[in-house]
């Protein structure tokens, strides 16, 4: 929008404001930051003192708003630093306070920052009523994590470039327009009658959201659709929102800005930092097998720079006629499911991602339930009319019956795992079946990224399914922190220590078998029968995992030295229930309670088969119109 719009648009929204507040409190600036409306103040202590204020200019308004001071009325850091300390309880274990004059915010970082906020926002209050200062609070991950550290380092770093973006992303979602659109599209970039490569454009005649930009596992070279015409212009895109980390979701995000977008990512904060952990390791797995990475590292940091995290519930505008908000998917940390809300109510899109419908040991089931919803894309990973996974009980006994077997044996259990998501809910079942003797206690080594996707889960608790938070945040006990969880970082000489040595069990990445530490365990654990080689997740079409889970032994081999073939001699088992997605009766109950029950649905995220049977028996039990789209259809929605 022009900045004569702008500025018009921000002297009335000052002039609402104004006029709401008691003649005691001023406003001496307000500005667009994203999505949020930050009001500066020369009176942020009386600001503090009014509970509910707040809350009652963001209804005036319809956004949401930030208070900060003026420069100039808050006490000085050296004075403000004890009197904070003072407010906050010792419990709390503060570990960093970083002042920031130019936006008169003060950052906490505390071990339990629920202490730092207080009931219902009380301390913080108390905090701004004492200094001036606007208090932002960050837990302190109680397991070190360097992907963290590193993001946090490197967001504190180009804080004052990320508020020139805020502002100027504000001054894009905010300009004027015609809320009631002529028409909605969705156009399918990837993903459909296939897994892998998830990418999609939302459009309306003056808006385009894309959502998602993943990879395909085992298939190199095929890529999202970017070259269609509803997704160019790359750098006029309105936004990106990314469901969640995975690859075959995240890996190609960061190409856009090589492409010239200069736009906002939009996602969860755990996925933010999850995206950037794969990410860099997807491009370090390709510079080692020989392979031109798509992007630089360069191009992670600026899709960090750009990303705006999103709490689950929060309604978000990021479009003048779109507002998103994000809901809890249950697929993994931080995983979503996007809610559209297009024009003044003229169209309701939701976008699964990928979803866990009921309950598992890390998280919550998916949520279904949304103010409208009138068209639902849905992952079909499991969409097959036989597709269903063992119940949850039924996989964990199976599960320790084979590693009790191979300890007895005097085998190694090797689990190709995901770093991010299966790896977290293995541990929680090996820790607790050892700790209740149901396995004997053996080390299990964590080899790849598992342990530093471990750490990232322990930053972000509130993200973890309800006893599990619990646990963590107030009962003092990190199951994840278990004295038999070891991590693999001795290379090649630690991986052959470890295999000439006693029954234990390894998890390493890449949980399709598609490259990474699991080649090394294949070279030297593959050729004795007493092991034991596990599978507990997907395997994609076209994966080496997916070829020996169907009986495939001979396999390519290479190593720095030469390409040589591998047979494989030990024992090879599957175990369904520790999926992350939504099995058959899973899709088909994530449907049936949806709340409201849309009136269509493109099945997408699945190979062709379980596409079109999902779509078949979603029409034939619920009379609803069910699409299995291809690659580069598009949908108009009314």
């Amino acid at each position: 929008m022009s900045t004569d719009t702008s500025t018009s648009t921000l002297e009335a929204i000052t002039a609402e404001l104004k006029a709401e507040i008691p003649d005691e409190l001023t406003i001496s600036k307000v500005t667009y930051e994203g999505p949020e409306l930050i009001l500066y103040t020369d009176t942020p202590r009386e600001f503090a003192e009014r509970d509910g204020l707040i809350r009652q200019l963001a209804s005036t308004v319809r956004k949401r708003i930030t208070v900060r001071p003026a420069p100039g009325t808050q006490t000085s850091p050296v004075d403000a630093e004890p009197r904070i300390r003072d407010l906050i309880p010792d419990a709390a274990g503060i570990t960093n306070l970083e002042f920031y004059p130019e936006t008169g915010e003060v950052l906490i970082e505390a071990d339990k920052p629920g202490l730092v906020i207080g009931s219902r926002a009380s301390t913080l209050r108390e905090i701004t009523q004492a200094v001036g200062w606007t208090p932002e609070v960050l837990r302190t991950p109680p397991m070190e994590s360097s992907t963290v550290d590193n993001v946090r380092n490197f967001l504190k770093q180009e804080r004052g470039d990320r508020r020139q973006f805020l502002e100027r992303v504000g001054e894009q979602i905010h300009r004027e327009s015609n809320q009631d659109p002529e028409w909605v599209r969705v156009t399918t970039l990837g993903c459909c009658r296939e897994v892998g490569r998830a990418s999609f454009i939302l459009s309306t005649p003056e808006t385009r959201v894309l959502i998602d930009c993943g990879d395909k596992p085992g298939a190199e070279g095929e890529v999202p659709y970017l070259q269609l015409p509803e997704a160019n212009p790359i750098a006029d895109l309105d936004a990106v929102v990314l469901t969640h980390a995975h690859l075959d979701h995240s890996a190609l995000l960061p190409l856009l800005f090589k492409y010239g977008y200069d736009g906002p990512v939009y996602t969860t904060e755990a996925t933010r930092d999850l995206m950037g952990l794969l990410q860099l390791d997807y491009l370090d797995v390709a510079a080692k097998e020989g392979r031109t990475p798509p992007y630089e590292s360069e191009m992670v940091r600026e899709e960090l720079k750009h990303t705006i995290p999103l709490d689950y519930g929060n309604v978000t505008d990021i479009a003048p006629n779109i507002k998103l908000t994000l809901h809890n998917a249950g697929h993994i940390l931080g995983s979503a499911v996007a809610h559209f809300h297009v024009g003044s109510g003229f169209h309701n899109l939701v976008f699964s991602g990928d979803i866990h419908y009921s309950d598992t040991r890390l998280f919550n089931g998916a949520s279904n339930e949304f103010p409208r919803a009138e068209t639902l894309v849905l992952e079909s990973t499991y969409g097959r009319r036989n597709d269903y996974q063992t119940d949850q009980a039924d996989s964990e006994r199976k599960l320790i019956t084979l590693i009790n077997d191979t300890y007895e044996d005097d085998g190694t259990v090797v689990i190709p795992a995901f770093a991010v998501g299966r790896s977290q809910e293995l541990m929680l079942v090996l820790e607790e079946a050892m700790r209740k003797g149901k396995i004997p206690t053996m080390p299990v080594y964590l080899d790849g990224m598992i342990r530093e996707a471990t750490a990232i889960h322990t930053a972000y608790p509130e993200f973890l399914r309800d006893g599990l938070r619990q646990r963590i945040l107030h009962d003092g006990d990190n199951p994840f922190l278990g004295d038999q969880f070891q991590q693999v970082d001795g290379g090649e000489e630690m991986r052959h220590a470890i295999a000439a040595g006693d029954p234990c069990i390894i998890l390493s990445t890449s949980g399709m078998v598609s490259g990474g530490p699991i080649m090394s365990w294949l070279e030297l654990l593959g050729g004795d029968p007493e092991n034991l080689l596990l599978f507990v997740g997907y395997q994609a079409q076209g994966t080496l995992g997916r070829r020996i889970q169907r009986g495939e032994r001979r396999i390519p081999f290479s190593d720095r030295r030469r390409e040589k073939e591998l047979t494989l001699q030990f024992r090879v088992e599957s175990v369904s229930g520790f999926s992350g997605h939504a099995d058959r009766n899973g899709l088909e109950d994530f449907v049936r309670t949806m709340d409201p029950r849309p009136h269509k649905i493109l099945c997408v995220h699945g190979d062709e088969s379980a596409t079109d049977q999902l779509s078949s028996a979603l029409y034939q039990k619920f009379n609803l119109r069910t699409f299995a789209p291809k690659n580069t259809e598009t949908f108009r929605l009314e």
